[in-house]
């Protein structure tokens, strides 16, 4: 039997929650699914907490203030207890139907992640336009060869998660970072359905701070384990620039040039040479942190899928 963990981040939505845990345990049964249903109250404001408590069945948790959309999928993945895990988005606009097409793909492909492409999204023309840009960033950075990474309708293995915590607005980078670990990841149109209740909780900021998690993301895939690599090669430029400002202010003073007119030339000599021996250190303190960092935490720069120990008789 396939049992499953449904993870529902829930912020202000006391419109949908109803509607949409029927939806879920309907699937569920009609799928012959061992089943759980998380829901994770986000901090709502509004009379999204009482409806919540008074559904059945349901795994309810409430957070004390709104953390974020990130910081709640974190705690329904490490709250859940079977062996598919599945987010999605708590405004019905994700369709529980899909979930047994991916299910199925995931099994049929031998993948650890299936994640769902809003091929035709019922959003506004922003919202999707701010969207096809962030795509393209990813594409451009990430490289996750997926078309819809923000989509939360998500399937995973349960062991994607041992050793993973999310931060800041990862969720949307789920793929990608597990990706980074070797993880095998596919992906499926949904039908997304357009918001019945309640407004959108997608505004500039959280647009930003998702960019700023995207570099994060692009620097921990190419320079995690070796981060000398890229301070060290910033260093070595400067150094250069710094060396080559200073052989013209060698030349300019034997030429019997007036170094009052050229100080420029000793002050770039300086700021470069201090500049790139900065990020040379910089990157060798990174390095250590790195090492202490994988030596005491439970993730590491590898994730080991199996071992195969063949053994002659």
């Amino acid at each position: 039997m396939t049992n499953i963990s449904v993870i529902v981040p829930i912020y202000n939505e006391e419109g949908n929650v109803s509607k949409l845990h029927q939806e879920i345990k309907e699937v569920c049964l009609k799928n012959n699914y061992e089943y759980e249903i998380i829901f994770i109250n986000d901090g709502s404001t509004d009379n999204t907490h009482e409806i919540c408590k008074n559904l059945y069945p349901l795994k309810y948790i409430s957070l004390r203030r709104n953390f974020g959309q990130t910081a709640a999928m974190d705690i329904g993945i490490k709250n859940a207890q079977y062996n598919y895990i599945i987010t999605m988005d708590g405004d019905r606009q994700n369709d529980p139907e899909d979930i047994p097409e991916m299910i199925r793909y995931l099994e049929t492909n031998e993948l650890d992640v299936v994640s769902g492409w809003r091929k035709n999204r019922k959003d506004s023309f922003m919202k999707k336009f701010v969207s096809r840009g962030a795509n393209f960033l990813r594409s451009l950075l990430i490289k996750d060869n997926i078309h819809d990474s923000g989509c939360s309708l998500k399937v995973y293995k349960r062991e994607c998660f041992k050793g993973v915590s999310l931060y800041g607005e990862q969720h949307r980078f789920i793929p990608a970072i597990l990706k980074i670990k070797g993880f095998t990841i596919g992906e499926v149109a949904v039908n997304h359905r357009p918001r019945s209740s309640g407004k959108t909780k997608y505004t500039w900021h959280r647009t930003i701070k998702g960019f700023v998690d995207m570099i994060s993301v692009w620097f921990w895939n190419k320079y995690a384990t070796r981060p000398l690599h890229i301070l060290g090669s910033f260093g070595i430029l400067f150094l250069i620039l710094g060396g080559t400002s200073g052989i013209t202010s060698v030349v300019l003073f034997i030429s019997g040039k007036d170094m009052a007119n050229n100080v420029m030339w000793p002050l770039l000599t300086v700021f470069f040479v201090i500049i790139g021996l900065l990020m040379f250190i910089l990157g060798l303190m990174s390095e250590i942190l790195i090492k202490t960092y994988y030596g005491v935490q439970a993730d590491t720069p590898y994730c080991v899928k199996e071992i195969i120990n063949n053994k002659k008789y």
